[in-house]
């Protein structure tokens, strides 16, 4: 379905048409056609966009009508999520018993507004550094499922996308988001500028997996995509008496570990400067950036502990 908006015949800035599918396939041959069209779904992100003159789309495909993208199912020990869903939708109690960290993230998304428009898919697509759900999702290890043409299928991992290591082709569209249903705690903080909803300074997000015997952190906002402090990770997992989180549900970690884990992690994450060529004084980082790594180690000492709480 297409409609079709007055413009005039010289303005190449103006939006000339609006398609609407109802399935995937019907969205990727529509991209397919029109190679100089945007997908969009919630538009939280695209329309800031186009309304501060940075973006005039030739062409829009919609994809809110896509009803297979805008709910979730069971999958082979996964959560199958659709890339439609909201953030509203996610942040209700029966998505948060499975998913608990990535309903934390979507409940704090931005005001009501944005959450009932906002969607997952629309969160890594456009891939903001502070997207709140990405950090989850790069813990999580979340992988992508990608509808091409001619009904073509492909995963590739959530990370990938976020660093630039693989992009979509054209015709490609984010249909699903596979997440391993964990059954463990997990947790999701950020830290703003001020009180209610805002963009995150930074955020923090801790998985723990005891089938694998292993903490997943990733803290975002402080770099182009979310960052796993690996070191980090693996030393905290070797302190854990992984079967006291497997038959009580917590276990107790001392605080002197929980900050190291905290300053582990925000010195993966901001690290200090090195010394210039010459071998001279290393410089000092920034107020703001010192300021910036005291409040990332805080988000992961915190989220760690409520974890193994």
């Amino acid at each position: 379905m297409s409609t079709h908006a007055p413009h005039a015949p010289h303005d190449p800035g103006v939006t000339r048409s609006v398609t609407l599918p109802t399935t995937l396939d019907e969205a990727v041959a529509a991209l397919t056609a029109m190679p100089a069209a945007v997908p969009v779904a919630g538009g939280t992100d695209l329309m800031v966009d186009v309304n501060a003159g940075r973006l005039r789309p030739a062409a829009l495909v919609g994809l809110g009508r896509i009803s297979e993208i805008r709910s979730w199912e069971y999958q082979d020990g996964h959560g199958l999520l659709g890339a439609g869903l909201t953030h509203a939708r996610m942040g209700r109690p029966d998505f948060a018993a499975l998913f608990p960290a990535l309903a934390a993230a979507a409940r704090a998304a931005g005001p009501p507004q944005t959450r009932n428009a906002g969607t997952l898919g629309g969160n890594i697509v456009s891939a903001a550094p502070t997207g709140d759900t990405l950090p989850v999702l790069a813990a999580l290890e979340a992988v992508l499922v990608v509808a091409g043409p001619g009904g073509a299928r492909r995963e590739t991992p959530v990370s990938h996308l976020l660093s630039g290591r693989e992009l979509l082709n054209p015709g490609e569209v984010v249909g699903h988001i596979r997440v391993p249903l964990l059954h463990a705690p997990q947790t999701f903080l950020k830290a703003t500028g001020r009180t209610g909803p805002s963009r995150a300074l930074a955020s923090a997000a801790v998985v723990l997996d005891p089938a694998r015997r292993g903490v997943r952190c990733a803290v975002g906002a402080v770099a182009p995509m979310p960052l796993r402090p690996l070191e980090a990770e693996q030393w905290v997992a070797s302190l854990i008496d992984w079967s006291m989180v497997r038959v009580a549900g917590g276990v107790a970690l001392a605080p002197e570990a929980l900050r190291a884990f905290g300053d582990y992690v925000a010195m993966a994450c901001i690290p200090d400067p090195v010394p210039g060529p010459d071998g001279g004084e290393t410089p000092a980082l920034p107020p703001a950036v010192l300021q910036l790594r005291r409040t990332v180690a805080a988000l992961a000492r915190r989220a760690l502990g409520r974890a193994l709480a």
